[in-house]
């Protein structure tokens, strides 16, 4: 569990010239990146929570760990040599991110306890309306870094209100309730899902795990660092960046399997079935826990000790989905119920349909998710036509199957601190992505990912949205996503001014005058 912070007695600014909304990995990038190049930069990070750390600060699930390896899961403008395990656990990720807060300049312009409510573009005075639990303000930039895995999600099953018992998502693990010798049901066998569910299995008097689809499991290849390998990061920092570069170039490899040749894949599926082969004896749960679907059209998972898990004697595999909840326990598709005390869902976020895009209205009022119509799209994954001056993090088409999101918010973060130096060199108070630009954009995107084992491989995954349409992966090299994040396309967007300017910028289609 993490330390209790108190919420924070700074008070909400009238204005910001950039309000970042977030404090996670995206959030405390960009106020990083932008005080590097100014110091003085007037930017406030608003926090609904009590601390900064985003999804590390908020899943605290026993077992909670990266899959991704840590030396290139940070930030590498804060390396750290004293990772305890090559991929770490949730709380040291967190303090590493409190770390760096403390030692950027964020801590000192985060405002906690303060949630996003709403957030309007004025058309006149190129500014947003920002309405928050602790007040209003005005922004000229609007930085929506809230994450795309940060909402949980619970699934609608009928009688769940009538249960007697403790039920509570992964993502808002209840620390209060104590598993030991209790009968536990789990939802869901993703990510969350394979990593708590062996941390409480030995203590429970029994858990059953509701398996609606089976997932590609592969083994962790995870290891503890010593002290003397740690103090050679430390006393020769070059061999840390130099892991981290072999670590980055390892990874992108992979897009080689999972985009342009999925034939590739193959590979993998032979070092995922070996693996099966070698854990699971019996034929029958073997059958019951191999995929349909082509290998990486989901994401594949890190785990030693799943399989070891589904074959205790005390743990029950449903392949199911959960069909409803009794005031005494959960009911499987075949109409059976299973006495519980505590169900844990393990099912999820809604990342093709975030919730700040709720809260952020362009001029008219309409919303961000009236826009979109549950297909999200952006130019470079960061800005969206009619909205002004808003920069998203972690937007559409940014997710990886292969590498570290955590590259690709530096990426968005360069593009995002260079808009703001092209605005302020050219006297420009606004930008507006032009929509050929972003249709043009998304057009490139979908031709690209056609062919990728996330479209083809036969699966229903959170890569798709309510169109079918893939709006989470980005379909090639991160490297191409960098290069074309490193410098802002002033030729892209319209120039924007408020209403009292009387300057022009003949390089734009129209100011307002």
């Amino acid at each position: 569990m993490t330390t209790s912070i108190e919420p924070s007695a700074r008070e909400l600014p009238a204005h910001s010239d950039i309000l970042v909304v977030g404090s996670g990995f995206a959030g405390m990038g960009v106020v990083a990146r932008v005080l590097r190049q100014d110091p003085t930069a007037d930017i406030t990070v608003i926090e609904r929570a009590h601390d900064v750390g985003g999804t590390w600060r908020d899943n605290t699930y026993p077992g909670v760990a990266c899959d991704v390896p840590t030396s290139l899961y940070s930030f590498s403008f804060a390396p750290y040599a004293d990772w305890k395990h090559t991929f770490a656990r949730g709380p040291e990720i967190h303090e590493y991110l409190r770390g760096v807060a403390d030692r950027h300049g964020i801590r000192e312009r985060l405002i906690t306890g303060c949630a996003l409510l709403d957030a309007r573009w004025d058309e006149d005075r190129c500014r947003w309306h920002v309405t928050t639990e602790k007040g209003e303000c005005t922004a000229r930039v609007l930085v929506a870094a809230t994450g795309t895995l940060s909402t949980p999600k619970l699934p609608a099953v009928p009688g769940l209100d009538t249960f007697q018992g403790q039920a509570f998502h992964s993502a808002t693990w209840d620390h209060d309730v104590d598993l030991a010798g209790k009968r536990v049901a789990v939802v869901g066998t993703g990510a969350s899902a394979i990593q708590f569910v062996p941390e409480i299995a030995p203590i429970a008097q029994h858990t059953v795990v509701f398996q609606r689809t089976p997932a590609w499991v592969v083994p962790r290849a995870d290891r503890t660092r010593g002290p003397l390998e740690r103090a050679l990061y430390r006393r020769a920092p070059w061999t840390l960046k130099a892991q981290r570069g072999a670590i980055y170039a390892y990874r992108e490899m992979y897009v080689e399997m999972m985009a342009r040749r999925p034939k590739l894949l193959g590979a993998a599926h032979l070092v995922a079935t070996a693996f099966l082969h070698r854990k699971v004896r019996d034929r029958t749960l073997r059958e019951r826990v191999v995929p349909s679907y082509r290998i990486g059209c989901k994401r594949m998972l890190l785990s030693n000790d799943w399989y070891d898990t589904l074959q205790r004697p005390d743990v029950d595999l449903v392949d199911s989905g959960l069909t409803a909840v009794t005031p005494t326990g959960v009911v499987d598709r075949d109409g059976r119920e299973r006495e519980v005390d505590v169900i844990v869902f393990g099912t999820g976020f809604t990342p093709t349909e975030p919730p700040v895009a709720h809260l952020i209205r362009d001029g008219e009022g309409v919303t961000l998710a009236e826009r979109w119509q549950g297909s999200p799209r952006a130019y470079r994954g960061t800005t969206i036509a009619g909205f002004p001056n808003l920069f998203m993090m972690y937007g559409p088409n940014t997710n990886l199957g292969h590498s570290s999101i955590v590259y690709m918010l530096e990426s968005q973060s360069a593009y995002l601190e260079s808009a703001l130096r092209e605005m302020s060199d050219a006297g420009i108070e606004a930008v507006d992505v032009r929509p050929d630009a972003l249709e043009s954009w998304n057009a490139d995107l979908d031709r690209d990912l056609a062919g990728t084992v996330w479209n083809t491989g036969g699966c229903s995954s959170w890569y798709l949205d309510a169109s079918g349409r893939n709006s989470a992966m980005w379909p090639t090299f991160t490297w191409l996503f960098r290069r074309a994040t490193k410098k802002f396309d002033r030729e892209n967007y319209r120039a924007l001014r408020p209403v009292t300017a009387t300057r022009t910028d003949p390089a734009t289609e129209k100011v307002n005058a």
